[in-house]
């Protein structure tokens, strides 16, 4: 009898982890699908939509071109009634060093015996903005923040010079962090809402098409030099 009970007790289990994914599977496509962007970053949209965010307010993995035809990849964007805020998405463990104004940061594992670089991410996310601004510009001026967001078992252990305007903060306090920089932000009125979100709307469309994906990448391969040291 006790063998039956545990076979329905797993059986059961396994229905409700298969409700949940269905669940969050439909509710994921409001914004986007699980093909595109990361997990962490699929992860962040579903906790914003749990959190009340609307679907079409979110805007996930697009591809903001620029003027020499070339590309700039953006983890989410999210239009609020204080402006836009762009979030860059990092998914790393070990212990994280960096300041705002150094071109590297430093990621170390093992305990200090592995050490890599990564690009400030703050430069990273500041490119993001500049190049959305750029893309926005004949509407009116938009306020932006910026937001970094870190995935995994990391300890951001040392981070300093990181200018106020920027928010950088752990997976589990992004909503947090979100919501005050909206409680926090000065209201703006936005007359052509519409434009702005076809800008938007645009750019992730630009996350569809392969050859675009496939520049992009391509172009991250050719100015990164990740190395460990």
């Amino acid at each position: 009898m006790t063998i039956w009970i545990i076979i329905l007790f797993l059986v059961s289990l396994a229905l409700v982890i298969i409700y949940r994914d269905i669940q969050n599977d439909k509710l994921l496509r409001t914004v986007t699908n699980r093909s595109r962007g990361t997990w962490s970053e699929r992860d962040l949209v579903l906790r914003l939509l749990k959190n009340g965010f609307s679907s079409e307010r979110i805007f996930h993995d697009l591809y903001v071109k620029k003027s020499d035809g070339s590309y700039s990849q953006v983890d989410i964007v999210i239009l609020t009634e204080v402006g836009i805020i762009v979030i860059e998405v990092k998914h790393l463990s070990g212990w994280i060093f960096g300041t705002g104004n150094q071109t590297k940061w430093v990621q170390v594992l093992a305990y200090g015996k592995q050490k890599y670089s990564f690009y400030n991410p703050v430069f990273q996310n500041n490119s993001h903005i500049k190049y959305l601004k750029s893309r926005l510009s004949n509407l009116e001026d938009i306020p932006f923040y910026s937001l970094i967001v870190f995935y995994g078992d990391c300890v951001l252990k040392d981070l300093s010079q990181i200018p106020s305007e920027i928010s950088i903060v752990k997976f589990d306090d992004a909503i947090e962090a979100i919501t005050k920089l909206i409680q926090t932000g000065k209201k703006s009125t936005y007359t052509n809402l519409a434009d702005i979100e076809v800008i938007l709307f645009e750019s992730v469309n630009y996350g569809e098409d392969r050859d675009v994906r496939l520049q992009h990448a391509e172009n991250i391969r050719s100015k990164l030099n990740l190395h460990s040291f």
